[in-house]
């Protein structure tokens, strides 16, 4: 993603070679059916058992906010990796939270500033945003382990 570019203060890559536009592309491609899914889920549940707002009054009028869940999620990964090289970690070394943080927290502060009407309703607590963490901590690592089985990643974090 960084088209080898190096960062002037450190010399160092300002994402490193794991970061790349196909797993940017395919990875956010492929987050949406599971946000669809959940979108889907919302809106089958009674309006007395949601715990969440709907994304939207249709799963079609959620798809904008899933793809900003997707793609915003791939954005912040790679701000998460820009930040380890700061850092001086290597690509693919393995950094509790900055892996997840800029992951969740990213497409939430997108969300909130492109469609707040939608965005703080639903993540407007503390208490939402940490669940999400807590929830996408233990995601996070499942679909690592995965990708890692599947050959797709390599490492498994």
């Amino acid at each position: 993603m960084d088209f080898g570019r190096l960062w002037a203060k450190d010399g160092r890559r300002l994402l490193g070679p794991s970061k790349t536009w196909s797993g940017f592309l395919v990875g956010g491609a492929l987050a949406i059916p599971f946000g669809l899914l959940e979108a889907g889920l919302i809106l089958a549940a009674p309006p007395n058992l949601r715990l969440v707002p709907p994304w939207g009054p249709s799963l079609a009028a959620s798809l904008p906010a899933v793809a900003l869940m997707a793609y915003g999620a791939m954005a912040g990964d790679a701000l998460g990796s820009f930040f380890k090289r700061r850092l001086g970690r290597p690509s693919g070394a393995r950094t509790l939270l900055l892996d997840q943080l800029p992951f969740v927290l990213l497409p939430i502060g997108l969300g909130a500033l492109l469609d707040p009407g939608l965005f703080v309703p639903v993540f407007g607590t503390w208490e939402a945003v940490l669940w999400l963490l807590v929830f996408t901590l233990g995601l996070h690592a499942a679909f690592n382990q995965i990708g890692f089985r599947a050959g797709l990643k390599k490492v498994p974090w």
